[in-house]
């Protein structure tokens, strides 16, 4: 006798997150764009080590997701030049998070305030109450699955 299948839970916001942009490439092609919109040739510059076919890959992939738009410059032959969107430039927030702590565990300095030049700590902020607030005052949204 089989057991009946169970359906599998739905993606938590993080899994839903890494699945339009949580390859490695992806995230640096969404970095190198936060500078402004490049042209193909620009990005590769800027990326060494990708592959041309995997370049295209993660551009249509990050269109299809709407991370990025593509705008031809030249019709003949078909060229584009390739810019992030609102969504995608709220990843900026998130790829600098990712960055200092990768700086930070690798020898690398940490973001610093301009002004005093004191380590930035990432905090979640109400609006409402101008308060930063603990893991522990957060509700709703999905949250990850507990390790």
């Amino acid at each position: 006798m089989t057991e009946p299948a169970i359906a599998p839970a739905p993606p938590t916001a993080l899994e839903a997150a890494l699945d339009r942009v949580g390859d490695r490439w992806s995230l640096l092609v969404v970095d190198a764009l936060l500078e402004g919109p490049h042209r193909f040739g620009e990005l590769r510059d800027a990326l060494p080590g990708i592959a041309p076919n995997i370049l295209t890959a993660r551009l249509r992939r990050l269109e299809r997701e709407r991370i990025l738009v593509a705008t031809p410059y030249t019709t003949r032959p078909p060229r584009m030049e390739y810019r992030l969107t609102g969504d995608g430039r709220d990843l900026a927030s998130a790829l600098r998070l990712l960055a200092d702590w990768g700086s930070r565990r690798t020898g690398g300095e940490p973001l610093r305030h301009d002004r005093c030049g004191t380590a930035i700590e990432a905090r979640w902020f109400c609006p409402t109450c101008t308060v930063a607030v603990s893991d522990a005052e957060i509700s709703g949204g999905e949250q990850t699955r507990e390790v």
